[in-house]
């Protein structure tokens, strides 16, 4: 059984893994959620929030080796501690996440998407530190084919989101080059273009990529099906 580690995107915590935790202990797995900085229960402030202290963070929760899996916004934040710590690393899960481009932020990244559906939601903080999403907006960004109940609790513990971590270019490649990585796409997406997350994973092994037919938050949609597809990827060699 694996050792698991569950990374948030933007503006959530670890929270947005409740339903997912016990289906993964219930298959014998040790799996655990982190807040990063700046989200959820950790009251770091946001304007001193970093790409690389989101690193830390989750190194400082892995253990020996850990399978990491990053949604969204969270796919920079496992590659950039998959770089600080690779031998700690057992694979990296990208769950509909952008996977860094070295040299490249993530700002820069989202902007080469051919349609950028997540910018009219987004408001930006008058120093420019940070930025919150439109709760009016929100659930047809993330939670469009979640339940209403659990889509409104979702969007009440949404977090501002600091601009920091984002606006740092990768520089973690080749720490990476050998570490076995696995990638969900999630064909309904309306926050990061399915095709956008094609085009991230044109060049990866067919095996390596899974496509689950559900919205953002496949955590919520469909977290049986979303364990099915983490366990596939356990499963490949």
């Amino acid at each position: 059984m694996a050792d698991i580690l569950l990374v948030h995107g933007s503006c959530h915590g670890a929270w947005c893994w409740e339903n997912v935790l016990p289906l993964l202990a219930r298959d014998g797995h040790r799996a655990r959620a982190i807040d990063l900085p700046g989200h959820g229960a950790d009251k770091t402030e946001v304007g001193i929030v970093t790409l690389d202290a989101y690193a830390r963070a989750i190194v400082g929760a892995m253990t020996e080796k850990t399978v990491l899996v990053g949604h969204s916004m969270g796919g920079y934040a496992i590659a950039a501690a998959a770089s600080l710590a690779p031998e700690q690393v057992d694979r990296l899960v990208y769950l509909c996440a952008y996977v860094p481009q070295e040299g490249i932020s993530l700002a820069q990244m989202r902007m080469q998407a051919p349609r950028q559906p997540v910018l009219p939601a987004i408001t930006v903080s008058r120093d420019g530190s940070s930025f919150t999403i439109d709760p009016q907006k929100a659930v047809d960004l993330f939670y469009h084919d979640c339940a209403p109940d659990i889509a409104a609790r979702a969007v009440a513990r949404l977090c501002p989101q600091a601009t920091a971590p984002t606006n740092v270019p990768f520089a973690g490649s080749a720490a990476l080059s050998g570490l076995p990585r696995d990638y969900i796409i999630c064909t309904d997406d309306r926050t990061i273009p399915p095709e956008f997350q094609a085009t991230m994973t044109h060049d990866w092994p067919t095996a390596q990529v899974q496509h689950m037919p559900c919205g953002h938050s496949p955590f919520y949609a469909d977290p049986e099906g979303l364990v099915q597809a983490l366990e596939t990827a356990l499963r490949r060699t």
